[in-house]
């Protein structure tokens, strides 16, 4: 059921009504068989660039949406709902585009900024390596300074929509050190990057993730985005926006779990009547609503945050980990209330509940999140 939502304007609320439009005719009706057969969705995120959903939290000045990003995170949840690999692509596609819209120069704005803003190209971040996940500052993908540009070497790893995206921001190693890295905006036929066979994922598994490697590959000089040595402040500085998209998409997916508990409640009758009338079953969706309910506002917190200019790292920290634990909690449970029948393919609760755990692992682990909270509580 849709959710009633708080929204600053009737633009805004427009625009909540056209994504749902969009997501209920275009993404609902694919996404199980898609799931299934590990088929991309060829031509959807054309139409979500043509609609303009690729780059809302950005200028309009660039072709960007112009949206707060409270506004944003509630399109991005709102997509969770229907297709959480989508959601995720998404996400990362605005994780994509913030290296470049606020580190690049007015030139390099000027060359792939609107087309990333409006969907013509498809971004993705290109952080962790093999041997670097949660420690961003053992990267060893190197890029050497020649004649007018780097020759990168390395492996890449875990990258959404890998061999898919346009473009990658790669961050790699140009000295020694945390400030020997530096953030790259190469693109998908670069002589000497390749990628590798998709990973065989528990879930998201329409879009792909891969890892890259980099054999002698020439980037030119034009391509860096930052000074060198900039790239782990580029890199840390995005995530926080990012770990914000994950919290909604895991919203979002919580959320469709909670509807398909409620829904097979209602319909399914036990020892004389509904199952939703049994006080203990009733207790338990009670607590995955309010889990819901709790994980839309932290996100909406930080967001609001980080539209008012607060620091808001901290916000981003907690939004992701309680965000992401709740759709966890939410989808696990959510096949207790369908018993047998949700532990089958038959519904898609027990694909919910493979999708909830990854958004626990990526753009920094939760242990990662109960880090940064530390630290932030340290100081």
């Amino acid at each position: 059921m849709p959710v009633d939502r708080l929204l600053p304007n009737d633009e805004a609320r427009d625009l909540i009504a056209l994504v749902r439009d969009i997501a209920d005719k275009r993404m609902v009706p694919i996404v199980d068989q898609h799931e299934k057969d590990r088929q991309y969705p060829e031509g959807l995120f054309a139409e979500l660039g043509e609609a303009g959903l690729l780059g809302l939290p950005y200028p309009t000045e660039w072709d960007g949406g112009g949206q707060p990003y409270e506004v944003y995170l509630q399109v991005l949840e709102e997509l969770g709902a229907r297709w959480a690999a989508v959601a995720v692509a998404v996400s990362v596609h605005g994780l994509a585009c913030h290296p470049l819209f606020n580190f690049g120069t007015d030139e390099q704005k000027q060359q792939w900024l609107p087309d990333l803003l409006n969907g013509k190209l498809i971004g993705a971040y290109s952080l962790s390596e093999p041997q670097a996940g949660s420690d961003a500052a053992a990267l060893a993908c190197r890029a050497v300074p020649g004649d007018g540009g780097y020759s990168m070497t390395g492996a890449k790893a875990w990258i959404t929509h890998g061999g898919i995206a346009d473009v990658y921001n790669v961050f790699a190693r140009t000295g020694e050190g945390s400030k020997g890295v530096s953030c790259f905006f190469v693109a998908r036929d670069t002589d000497g990057l390749s990628f590798g066979k998709p990973e065989d994922k528990m879930g998201l598994h329409a879009v792909p993730t891969t890892g890259a490697t980099y054999d002698d590959a020439f980037i030119e000089e034009g391509r860096r985005l930052g000074s060198e040595g900039q790239g782990l402040q580029i890199a840390f500085s995005a995530l926080d926006s990012g770990r914000l998209g994950i919290a909604a998409v895991a919203t979002g997916l919580a959320q469709a779990a909670l509807d398909a508990a409620v829904d097979y409640a209602q319909e399914r009758a036990a020892f004389g009547r509904k199952i939703i009338d049994h006080q203990g079953l009733s207790f338990v969706l009670a607590d995955m609503a309010a889990a819901v309910d709790s994980a839309r506002a932290t996100y909406l917190d930080a967001a609001r945050r980080r539209d008012a200019g607060i620091d808001y790292t901290r916000a981003a920290a907690t939004a992701k980990l309680v965000a992401t634990d709740a759709a966890m909690k939410v989808t696990t449970d959510a096949v207790q209330v369908f018993g047998g029948y949700g532990y089958t393919r038959d519904f898609p609760v027990e694909r919910y509940m493979r999708e909830a755990k990854i958004t626990q692992i990526f753009e920094g682990t939760n242990q990662i999140q109960r880090l940064v909270i530390g630290r932030s509580l340290a100081r």
